[in-house]
């Protein structure tokens, strides 16, 4: 039981602060020797902007919407008023079923460039991106949500990346402000995702892309299962198996409403968690220790990470086995009390009450594994539908 007890708790802390201190070491080195070579070959490193409209792609951004009356006219228009060239920008949109006025709204928009799409069943956004996809001619694509807001520039340097034929697919960054004062609250949980995926990034091993904010090779599409539901990490990996690169770019920036409350987000984190387990026993393939630098993040960044709640589980139950040692009796009552405020802390955020940066990671920590071990519970017990509903974020 010790060393189940041991291999659990250094398990959880690897996945959480020992990897992303290893990740950034080796980038940093990575980057020195990058910088040494190119100095040595007098050739450019970094991914300029592209100031000749002639030479940027044409570009078709796909979104599928369910329900989004409150959003989707200012997010086609956001859309149309990129700094991009007009005559290489095409919008289609794909209405899922809605069942308020989307698709009225969208009928009324005059701009050739848009593509209505206005579904009367709600079959499932994977069903909705096959049948959208389908109708892309541009060899770009952009694929978002309707509730995210590019910068001006997001999507011209989204399209830079693709100057270079073995880049696949490009994630943008994606910023979380509050709703009622605009002002940025990415939390510590997501500054430090944030932090791997730049890292990852520079030996080609990120992992998916952000749902809300990136660009694929629309000829290296590949349809989906109706059922999947993490599609942005799907699609993304399907892309990347074939030995296309997967690249970052945190100037490609989107803006997006964070929820309101824990509370608000955990049926969320519950379906994702849910996709997570989905996607771990579809792509066995990213298992495979011939995949470098991307099966290295794989294991550490989300496999180690998706089954955290069943480590926490049995360091939990390994230790009830060790309390005749008073040194574990100690490290028992340490994990009830984390348990405790952990509990006590969703309770006061539930009614609106402000909580410090510490309790806050512990109720983030705790909530974020709590909706994972549901989602795995989930998976075996429950039939996956594509169908979904609309979050507050």
């Amino acid at each position: 039981m010790e060393w189940v007890f041991w291999v659990s708790i250094i398990a959880i802390l690897y996945s959480y602060a020992l990897y992303p201190l290893l990740l950034m070491c080796c980038s940093a080195v990575l980057q020195l020797w990058c910088d040494n070579r190119f100095v040595w070959s007098a050739q450019p490193r970094r991914v300029v902007a592209v100031h000749d409209d002639n030479l940027l792609p044409d570009i078709t951004v796909v979104i599928a919407a369910y329900n989004e009356q409150s959003c989707i006219a200012a997010r086609v228009e956001n859309i149309l008023a990129q700094n991009y060239p007009a005559d290489k920008l095409r919008l289609i949109v794909g209405s899922d079923g809605s069942q308020d006025d989307t698709a009225k709204i969208l009928a009324a928009i005059t701009d050739p460039r848009l593509t209505a799409c206005l579904f009367t069943q709600n079959r499932g956004k994977v069903s909705v991106l096959n049948d959208l996809m389908a109708q892309v001619s541009s060899n770009i694509t952009v694929l978002t949500d309707a509730n995210t807001v590019f910068e001006p520039d997001t999507i011209r340097n989204l399209a830079r990346h693709f100057s270079d034929d073995n880049v696949g697919v490009v994630c943008g960054e994606l910023q979380l402000v509050d709703a009622q004062s605009g002002n940025n609250r990415d939390g510590v949980y997501w500054r430090y995702e944030r932090v791997l995926k730049f890292h990852e990034a520079r030996f080609d091993a990120l992992l998916g892309a952000n749902g809300a904010n990136y660009a694929i090779r629309t000829e290296l599409y590949q349809p989906l299962a109706t059922n999947t539901i993490i599609d942005d990490f799907h699609i993304a990996m399907n892309i990347a198996r074939r030995g296309f690169k997967v690249k970052y770019d945190p100037e490609a920036v989107a803006i997006e409403d964070s929820a309101p409350t824990i509370g608000a987000e955990m049926g969320r984190r519950i379906r994702i968690g849910l996709g997570n387990y989905q996607a771990c026993f579809q792509m066995g393939w990213l298992m495979n220790p011939f995949n470098g630098w991307r099966f290295f993040s794989f294991i550490s960044h989300k496999l180690l990470r998706w089954f955290v709640p069943h480590l926490m589980i049995l360091t939990l139950v390994s230790n009830l086995f060790l309390l005749q040692d008073s040194r574990y009796i100690a490290l028992f009552v340490l994990q009830i009390v984390f348990y405790c405020l952990a509990i006590y802390g969703y309770a006061q955020h539930i009614k609106g009450r402000r909580l410090s940066t510490i309790m806050s990671l512990m109720v983030f920590f705790t909530s974020m594994n709590y909706a994972l071990l549901v989602g795995f519970v989930r998976y075996f017990t429950t039939n996956i539908q594509g169908s979904w509903q609309r979050t507050e974020r």
